[in-house]
């Protein structure tokens, strides 16, 4: 086998790796790289490809998929369980919203994506051409994210895509059972950082949530709409948070979702409670009146890039009793990044203060340093490694930890890189 990556080389985004044997070509995710103009993994021509296996449904994974679906004769499969396709259809519908323009994929391409879908559940293999074998295993990372072995003349591949090894209130910890292997590709986002523990994230949000209440306020919550905002709302159900909680958003699209597969989620019956016990927002009469109440508001998006988040930051910046809690990872030049670095918020291309108290919290889905370097002491065999989704420096410096430390042929590749085993 041999594996060509086409991106997340040296960065976050665009994941995309093409896995080829003696019959088969297949894709390991095929996602974007999300700015003003989104930039795409390195071409492929459909026709040349059996497969595209998708791990979870964020875009830098899922949101390039669609492009190879633009014949309805195409004999690409793509591959994933049931909730990454349902939460894959809803972000990639709104990228197109607006994306439009950049892409080279519609709406109906989506649908062609769709009715060529294969479902699995996890630890369920599946043969292509009888000749490579696919198994997902639970990630941790989002509602149905999988991890991929891949398996072909007695060699092994595992992709860890986005992991989570520790589990969070929404979701079970990472499968890591996979026994030995030929070749890991692993993410690197937090290879170079230790998270704040998310049991402290959990209290400290709590406390600031009910000091705002307390003193009159309301509490903002920008996230993102699928896995972010349903876990923040379980977080506060969970440590008794006693006061109103707010959804609105595309959030609301993703509970629909969310309830409607409760075997993938940690604690069904929680999660139900949870979601149901808070207020859902559908309207702008509702939306102007909750504003004003004391009351937790979480709604989408996390970076403050759109959606009804930019209502309530306008109307909740204008009071000092209120505060704004962001739980979301804050990309450079993003309002949610200007927010919390300089404290102002743009309002129609003008400067504003934001007088409600900001404050950041970490409830990364990814693993920690130390948890990245707990999945490497599992590794049975003695791999190849390359070391993917992260900046630069942090996929280089982790490389060359995992060779001094395990003896493992570890690299951070570049585009176009070819690796075999």
């Amino acid at each position: 086998m041999k594996v060509t990556v086409l991106g997340a080389a040296k960065e976050v985004g665009r994941s995309a790796f093409l896995i080829t044997t003696n019959k088969t070509n297949v894709l390991l995710d095929y996602g974007v790289l999300i700015k003003r103009e989104p930039n795409f993994p390195v071409h492929v021509r459909p026709k040349d490809i059996d497969a595209v296996v998708v791990t979870h449904a964020h875009l830098d994974h899922s949101g390039f998929v669609p492009s190879l679906f633009l014949s309805k004769d195409t004999k690409v499969q793509a591959i994933g369980t049931l909730p990454t396709f349902e939460l894959s259809r809803l972000l990639l519908e709104d990228m197109i919203k607006i994306s439009g323009f950049y892409l080279p994929f519609e709406f109906v391409d989506i649908m062609t994506m769709m009715n060529h879908s294969k479902i699995l559940q996890y630890r369920e293999p599946i043969s292509i051409k009888n000749d490579l074998k696919i198994t997902l295993h639970e990630s941790g990372h989002i509602l149905g994210g999988a991890t991929v072995l891949a398996e072909s003349n007695a060699k092994r591949i595992f992709y860890t895509g986005d992991i989570n090894t520790r589990g969070t209130n929404l979701l079970r910890p990472a499968d890591l059972d996979i026994g030995k292997i030929d070749l890991l590709i692993i993410e690197s986002t937090y290879s170079q950082s230790e998270q704040t523990p998310r049991e402290q994230s959990e209290r400290d949000l709590v406390e600031f949530a009910n000091e705002v209440i307390e003193r009159g306020g309301t509490l903002f919550i920008p996230a993102f709409s699928v896995e972010r905002a349903q876990e923040i709302s379980c977080v506060l159900k969970n440590n008794n948070f006693n006061h109103k909680i707010v959804m609105d958003g595309m959030a609301l699209k993703a509970n629909e979702i969310m309830l409607r597969h409760p075997s993938f989620l940690r604690n069904p019956d929680m999660f139900k409670q949870a979601i149901g016990e808070a207020e859902w927002v559908r309207g702008w009469n509702r939306r102007k009146k909750v504003v004003k109440e004391p009351c937790a508001i979480i709604s989408p998006a996390g970076m403050l890039v759109g959606g009804s988040a930019i209502f309530y930051l306008q109307e909740i910046a204008k009071d000092e009793r209120n505060g704004i809690a962001l739980v979301s990872y804050q990309a450079n030049n993003t309002p949610g990044r200007i927010l919390l670095e300089r404290r102002v918020t743009m309002f129609n291309g003008k400067e504003k203060r934001c007088l409600a108290d900001v404050k950041r919290f970490e409830f990364s889905a990814h693993n920690s340093r130390s948890e990245l370097f707990e999945i490497l002491d599992r590794i049975e065999g003695t791999p190849k490694v390359l070391t993917v989704h992260g900046d630069g420096s942090s996929c280089m410096r982790f490389a060359e930890e995992i060779n001094e430390k395990y003896g493992f042929d570890a690299r951070a590749p570049e585009t176009g890189e070819v690796i075999e085993i």
